[in-house]
């Protein structure tokens, strides 16, 4: 059977299985950029959700009162983030775009990059791609916040097969990892009824890694002149798979005098 290209299923079934393990990351979010989010909310600022995917995030600040804009490759995804700002009528820009190239019309106050999807650019060195993007789109003393998995997280869960079950679709994961490289990836199968049929189909995520001092590194030639990190586990506690170094949040500061190269 022919794999899918990643997203294609998993946009369509992406909030009803897995909008629980959003709520960390919304703890995270609250806890860290709380008195940044109540100056930029007073100041009218503006933000962008980068790899937004269904929109959640997005939506989420755009109630809050920011002049959004989101940002996604995935068309799929990109359709459900604006149906889903459509039916809440709220106002927000999807832009199809890919995380190492992607332009805004105008420059932000904010980005957010949620849910290691940092971690899913195709090879190492993209690193630093997306670190010139994000700070091409950011203001003078704008902010990048994001999580990344670390090796130890993919040492850790990214092994073994997962299985999840709603009415009328079945998820199976099986997962791997290649020290060696840095790389993860999840050969996804569904099986979904159509109908007294189940119809199967497949398709492969895969994710790279980087350590804390190669994040940092690529921050600081991008022109980030603050960079803070977290241990994601205190805001996973409970999950019973996070564990301190497998996940780290990122927030960084665009320097107020810009050295951001062009490309």
């Amino acid at each position: 059977m022919a794999m899918q290209r990643p997203y294609a299923w998993l946009a369509r079934y992406y909030d009803s299985f897995f909008e629980l393990f959003r709520h960390p990351m919304d703890a995270a979010r609250e806890r860290i950029l709380g008195r940044i989010l109540e100056n930029l909310e007073a100041a009218h600022g503006s933000a962008c959700d980068l790899a937004c995917g269904t929109g959640t995030t997005a939506i989420g600040l755009a109630r809050r009162g920011f002049r959004m804009f989101a940002v996604d490759l995935s068309p799929a995804m990109c359709r459900l983030a604006r149906e889903k700002a459509k039916s809440v009528r709220v106002a927000l820009r999807v832009v199809r775009g890919d995380m190492r190239t992607f332009r805004l019309p105008e420059p932000v106050d904010l980005i957010t990059c949620e849910c290691d999807a940092l971690n899913h650019v195709p090879r190492r060195a993209d690193l630093a791609r997306v670190t010139r993007a994000a700070a091409r789109a950011l203001k003078p003393g704008g902010y990048l916040f994001f999580d990344v998995n670390l090796r130890r997280g993919f040492q850790k869960y990214w092994t073994g097969t997962w299985w999840m079950e709603q009415p009328g679709a079945v998820l199976v994961m099986r997962n791997g990892n290649d020290a060696a490289h840095d790389r993860a990836w999840i050969d996804v199968e569904w099986f979904l009824r159509e109908g007294n049929l189940w119809r199967r189909h497949r398709e492969r995520v895969e994710e790279v890694c980087w350590s804390v001092a190669e994040i940092r590194a690529a921050l600081a030639l991008a022109g980030f002149d603050r960079v803070r990190t977290w241990d994601a586990a205190p805001f996973f506690r409970g999950d019973g798979v996070t564990s301190r170094g497998c996940r780290s949040i990122f927030l960084a500061r665009k320097a107020n005098v810009s050295r951001t190269p062009s490309a």
